[in-house]
């Protein structure tokens, strides 16, 4: 499986002729492809082309004087195998800018409907313009409504940008967009389950607390969240999404809820001593499902522990368990 998209840096004297030579050319001949200028201007200093592949693919590469990057979910050349790998932080800011700028036009030329969603469009641009996952991870937000039971498409998206245009996870944007993943086979599941990081996000920081993503713990493992508050307060949240029992072999909703976080806490907690917040995501279950959960409030195998539910129009139903040191009343309902 492809990583999300990332730059190669050749460092170098390049010009229009070894660029032909060393990179298109070989594109051309194995794959067949068109040299053309790039869409927008590119970064003072640079030059640029745009190579349009006959499959579909695209690459872009910039030059100046003593340096080149490429970019591209195409075969990569072999003169540019040897080259580091960069992500978009990486790099000088006036490049990244103007390869985003490319990419999200085609994004938006191939994909109209995600037009109205600059955020998002921005955020997850390294997958949706990836390898092997770019049409994948537009159909799980176009066809799949992002794993939101019974919800309309738009409505899906606008919930996520809303969120995502608060910035609190720009700078964590590789980390979580690639999380998605870049596969050519569409796996529901593990996609959901990448949005349920994206709730519980979202549930933390209308709390009011600071997230960072991927907190490494002496035990080997990474937890999800840090929530960091003013007073100075820094829990560890893990999260877990359940299926429905229609898409599992668990008969009813609380098994369901029941048996995914006994997985999360049979391995991965048990390994930790204690100090982690269990968040257990219900966003994937139909009203009826969750009624059943929401009446019951049955226990998970772990305290503290959070179970909610989280809608597109932002509401957030949900009952704790244990000793949660997490202030969240103000957002569950």
């Amino acid at each position: 499986m492809a990583r999300p998209l990332r730059f190669r840096h050749a460092p170098g004297r390049w010009t229009e002729g070894r660029v032909r030579a060393e990179v298109f050319d070989p594109l051309d001949a194995n794959l067949g492809a068109t040299w053309n200028r790039p869409w927008f201007k590119p970064p003072d200093g640079y030059d640029a082309r745009r190579f349009d592949v006959d499959n579909g693919d695209t690459a872009l590469f910039c030059w100046s004087d003593g340096e080149g990057y490429w970019l591209g979910n195409t075969e990569t050349p072999s003169s540019l195998w040897r080259t580091e790998k960069y992500g978009f932080t990486e790099v000088p800011t006036p490049v990244a800018e103007w390869a985003e700028r490319e990419l999200r036009a085609e994004l938006h030329e191939q994909s109209p409907w995600l037009e109205p969603y600059p955020h998002l469009s921005w955020f997850f641009l390294p997958v949706f313009l990836s390898k092997d996952g770019r049409w994948t991870t537009r159909e799980f937000f176009a066809d799949h409504a992002g794993g939101f039971p019974d919800a309309d498409r738009d409505d899906v998206l606008e919930f996520y940008e809303s969120f995502l245009a608060t910035g609190i996870l720009d700078d964590y944007r590789e980390t979580m967009a690639g999380k998605l993943g870049t596969s050519e086979r569409l796996d529901l599941t593990r996609m959901a389950a990448t949005m349920g990081e994206f709730h519980a996000a979202k549930l933390l920081v209308d709390a009011g607390y600071d997230v960072v993503p991927e907190i490494e713990v002496t035990t080997g493992h990474s937890i999800d969240f840090q929530a960091r508050a003013p007073d100075g307060q820094h829990p560890l949240v893990e999260v877990t999404r359940p299926l429905p029992p229609n898409r599992r072999s668990a008969g009813t909703p609380v098994a369901a809820v029941r048996d995914t976080a006994k997985t999360k806490t049979d391995g991965q907690l048990s390994d930790h001593a204690g100090g982690v917040v269990l968040f257990v995501d219900c966003s994937s279950f139909p009203d009826d499902d969750w009624f059943a959960v929401r009446d019951a409030e049955p226990e998970v195998g772990h305290r503290p522990a959070v179970v909610y539910r989280t809608r597109p129009d932002g509401r957030v139903a949900g009952y704790t368990k244990g000793s949660v040191p997490l202030e969240l009343e103000s957002v569950l309902s």
